[in-house]
């Protein structure tokens, strides 16, 4: 009998400690089997192309041997190559114009509308926001018919008023872009920066009508402060956007004549010309992966500046 009962308590022992490890081990699974899907998705249309362009990247094509391994050589090729170099300039000129641009007034239309001193205002996100929803290839059309000489509204003005204005001539058509752009894109950063001004308690507008604060004294002490998170978010999804311009000089040549725009006029226009028409699959992996790099690069800088000056704040 009391090898019985010593026995019994050792077996209840042991058995809630070893339910506890199926149950995580259990959990564990189960998370694996919902995270496996998108885990295969992601491999298959981000790594797994990141990879073979890597591969890729490490091979010439020549008319005599074909495909050959170079190791380096297109990256050697691509330091010294100046169409290359052309197409960042004007991207990074174009940047640094842009953006700023582009987020003040998404800014400003964000402020406005969370006054609620406008009449619609639900209306109004609505129609700033319609033309994110547009596709960037409708878009360009729709831009290269409004403002091309050919056809379209500047073509009617140039014959009422007699003049020969050209949005597209060379030296405006990164100007003209830059309109399609900050059109299409203006709408998506203001409702980011008008849901962090919805995030604001409403106490912090209560103590500063109390304390006989205007509108402008509330922007400047309560709603710019606030906007900062948001402020690195958008700088960092339009440098990246902006590093990524392909459609607007792909199909404006085609609409508009003389307007500068070469096959080289972005690096990603230039990849893309290199892979499918000069028949460089090597040397154009190698440019995408550079400038890959060096988005990754401006992207992060910009982020960890913008943390910097949140934790000192």
């Amino acid at each position: 009998m009391a090898a019985l009962t010593h026995t019994g308590p050792v077996a209840g022992a042991t058995a809630p400690a070893s339910t506890p490890r199926r149950m995580r081990t259990r959990r564990r699974q189960i998370g694996w089997a919902f995270v496996a899907p998108f885990g295969a998705l992601f491999a298959l249309v981000f790594i797994v192309p990141i990879v073979y362009a890597a591969y890729l990247s490490l091979f010439q094509e020549r008319l005599v041997g074909g495909r050959v391994f170079a190791g380096l050589a297109n990256y050697t090729k691509l330091a010294a190559d100046p169409q290359f170099w052309d197409g960042f300039a004007r991207v990074v000129r174009f940047t640094i114009v842009q953006v700023p641009v582009m987020l003040l007034l998404a800014m400003a239309l964000a402020l406005a509308l969370d006054s609620l001193r406008l009449r619609g205002s639900k209306f109004l996100r609505i129609v700033i926001f319609l033309p994110y929803a547009v596709p960037a290839i409708v878009s360009t059309l729709m831009w290269g018919f409004m403002l091309g000489v050919r056809y379209g509204l500047f073509r009617n003005l140039n014959d009422w008023l007699g003049t020969s204005l050209d949005p597209f001539r060379p030296g405006a058509t990164l100007v003209s872009i830059g309109v399609m752009v900050t059109w299409a894109f203006t709408g998506y950063n203001m409702l980011i920066f008008y849901a962090a001004l919805r995030a604001v308690p409403h106490e912090l507008y209560e103590a500063a009508a109390i304390d006989g604060a205007n509108q402008w004294r509330v922007i400047r002490a309560i709603k710019l402060p606030a906007l900062r998170g948001s402020l690195v978010v958008t700088i960092i999804f339009s440098i990246i956007g902006t590093f990524q311009i392909f459609n607007e000089p792909q199909i404006l040549p085609s609409m508009v004549a003389n307007s500068g725009i070469t096959t080289y006029y972005t690096p990603n226009l230039y990849a893309y010309n290199l892979a499918f028409t000069g028949s460089q699959q090597g040397y154009a992996a190698a440019l995408a992966l550079v400038m890959a790099a060096m988005t990754i690069a401006i992207a992060y800088a910009v982020q960890i500046r913008g943390m910097k000056r949140a934790l000192q704040d």
